[in-house]
């Protein structure tokens, strides 16, 4: 049961974030998602940061509303998506756009070793909760 409940409120805590993350994409942070937008994407920069901003809400709603049976396949989704958005945090540091108070490239580069453990993160509080 401890597991469990460990699982469950790693699983709701990054569910949470993913719905905070979304709003500030679409709000407040609006201008400085655009900074982690690659060049190479197709779309206007405000466009992908809308786009990916009502994903990561719908993501994050997602995780914490799951039943038993969906957690596994969501924390799979997740993980996924934590990679497919990993060129963004790349493409800040190799151009050097500040953002998010990541203003040196040292600050740049540290943000990089973050990505993984957010797809361990969501693939182990799914896995058995």
């Amino acid at each position: 049961m401890k597991n469990t409940t460990i699982a469950n409120t790693a699983r709701i805590a990054l569910g949470a974030g993913l719905v905070l993350a979304g709003i500030a994409h679409l709000t407040f942070k609006r201008r400085e998602f655009q900074a982690q937008v690659p060049d190479w994407v197709p779309l206007k920069k405000d466009d992908t940061v809308v786009y990916s901003g009502i994903a990561e809400i719908a993501l994050g709603s997602s995780l914490i509303l799951c039943n038993k049976r969906q957690r596994k396949p969501m924390g799979k989704i997740a993980a996924a998506f934590f990679t497919a958005v990993f060129p963004g945090n790349i493409s800040q540091y190799v151009h050097k756009r500040d953002a998010f108070g990541l203003d040196t490239d040292g600050k740049r580069f540290a943000r990089l070793l973050f990505q993984p453990l957010l797809v361990y993160w969501a693939l182990k509080c799914t896995h058995k909760s």
